[in-house]
């Protein structure tokens, strides 16, 4: 089985984790999950943590072949406009994303100018599509239950779960989003866990439960059948949904969901500006 070679970065004001996954083979590499830094109280945007994989591409004189979402995220901007602006690469994503523009883009009123049928991105996968990095060849599930467009990025021997699991000491996500669902989660989690034991399973956040002091971004299949607190083997389904919706029914909301979805759903694109040359995010009221 392939093994490629996978870097990690982490954004600890969002907990969240992007990957350059690369060819060992040639200099071909792909990104996943990138993070546009935001200050919502100053409503200002930064690159630093690009700039942190940009530096590394070119240090080590790879070649973006792929700039990969996992999902549309509530809780961070995407990079992908500046990424694909300064390395090129194609962006990608879910092709159920129009599912979710068509969701969000009611829910922000967001009007005719944007397009619900995912023409913002290069590439819409669907479960068992296939691409390549170089010699590397990785295929998709589909996987959702946290949004309707989530997909599980197979490459090689590693697998990268956006939001569907999380460390086996803190769980799985939270399907109360708009188009999110319980049961579909749990199935989906079923499709990674079908996967070899071996494969690495790359995580877009972390938490740290409360026993744990480190950050961690990697774990296997194997020890998420054995351990997850919330699917290990031996959970039903029916108990999971009755876990997972009671839990749910707890959480507050993140709180950069509401600029997060208005860009994510652009493929990391502001709103246009308006008349006075200035770009605006909503915040409905009442509306989430």
């Amino acid at each position: 089985m392939q093994r490629p070679i996978v870097t990690h970065f982490f954004d600890e004001p969002t907990n969240t984790f992007s990957y350059v996954v690369q060819d060992s083979e040639s200099n071909a590499c792909a990104i996943i999950d990138s993070v546009l830094d935001f200050d919502y109280a100053a409503g200002r945007t930064d690159v630093r943590s690009a700039d942190e994989i940009i530096a590394f591409i070119r240090d080590s004189q790879l070649e973006v072949i792929w700039i990969l979402e996992t999902h549309v995220h509530a809780d961070h901007l995407s990079a992908a406009p500046y990424l694909h602006q300064t390395l090129g690469g194609k962006t990608g994503i879910g092709a159920h994303i129009v599912d979710v523009q068509e969701i969000f883009g009611k829910a922000f009123n967001a009007g005719t100018e944007f397009a619900r049928d995912g023409s913002q991105f290069d590439a819409l996968f669907s479960e068992g599509d296939t691409f390549t990095i170089g010699n590397l060849q990785g295929h998709v599930l589909h996987t959702p239950g946290h949004t309707p467009a989530c997909l599980t990025y197979v490459i090689g021997d590693a697998a990268f779960v956006g939001d569907t699991l999380f460390m086996p000491d803190y769980g799985t996500a939270r399907c109360d989003f708009p188009g999110g669902d319980a049961r579909t989660l749990y199935r989906s989690i079923q499709k990674v866990l079908a996967l070899p034991t071996q494969t690495r399973l790359f995580l877009c956040h972390d938490y740290k439960a409360p026993e744990r002091d480190a950050y961690q971004h990697e774990t296997s299949v194997e020890e998420q059948r054995q351990a997850n607190i919330h699917v290990h083997e031996g959970i039903s389904e029916d108990a999971f949904v009755k876990m997972r919706t009671e839990r749910d029914a707890t959480l507050g909301m993140p709180k950069l969901i509401i600029p997060s979805v208005q860009v994510n759903m652009r493929a990391g694109d502001m709103p246009p500006a308006e008349d006075n040359g200035v770009v605006y995010l909503k915040v409905p009221i009442n509306r989430f």
